[in-house]
């Protein structure tokens, strides 16, 4: 698979495999594979009508013109033993952002926990790449995790809640987010193991759901991540 270009400046065509950028795009992504079909790569993980028309997808260079279903089985040959999980019952916008950062993270699952509809927009096509399962309820994700022997690290700054930096979380187990406008709620307060929160130093009274998700996720990936 040649390297690709989505940055400016347009490559030449069969110069080292380099290919141009779509321009009438913005620049991203790349365009048809040069020369047409006879010169398309012998690869089955590549997408034909990509390589004829162009790949202006929201993926990294390594899976331009690969399929769909090629990108999802290459992930899940290095998905890290982490989930996330996060309760929807009033379709919390910040789902979607949670998603795509899950995705980012290489992320085993995201579960969603509640209402099974949710706001994807923020998530930009990511939810496609990434494992997804639903919970009707907090109860259910927690058999869900005690079948799997996956602990459950509650986050929010609530009264009790630790710290969660220079705290060691275990390499297999699901961060567990509450919505934007309660945190978590009892039920799955009761269900955590622990709960860790995130120390702030101003006046607000708490961070977005969908920035804290992407710290606790990254704190995570400082400790364990290859």
């Amino acid at each position: 698979m040649p390297s690709v270009r989505t940055a400016s400046g347009a490559g030449r065509p069969g110069s080292r495999g380099i290919l141009p950028h779509v321009e009438e795009n913005g620049g991203v992504g790349v365009g048809p594979w040069p020369g047409g079909p006879e010169h398309w790569p012998d690869d089955p993980r590549l997408d034909p009508e990509l390589l004829a028309a162009g790949d202006a997808r929201n993926v990294v260079d390594r899976y331009r013109y690969w399929r769909l279903e090629a990108i999802v089985a290459d992930l899940d040959t290095r998905r890290h033993p982490l989930h996330v999980a996060i309760e929807n019952w009033g379709r919390d916008f910040n789902i979607g952002s949670v998603v795509r950062t899950a995705n980012a993270f290489a992320v085993a699952q995201v579960h969603i926990i509640g209402r099974r509809r949710w706001n994807r927009r923020g998530a930009m096509v990511t939810d496609r790449y990434q494992h997804l399962r639903h919970h009707e309820d907090i109860e259910a994700f927690a058999v869900w995790a005690a079948t799997e022997g996956v602990p459950i690290v509650g986050v929010d700054n609530i009264e009790g809640s630790v710290p969660i930096e220079g705290r060691t979380l275990p390499r297999a187990c699901v961060l567990l987010f509450g919505e934007e406008s309660q945190g978590l709620t009892p039920a799955a307060q009761e269900a955590s193991d622990v709960i860790v929160h995130i120390t702030q130093y101003g006046s607000t009274r708490s961070i977005n759901a969908g920035a804290a998700a992407a710290v606790a996720m990254h704190q995570w990936i400082l400790q364990h991540a290859r």
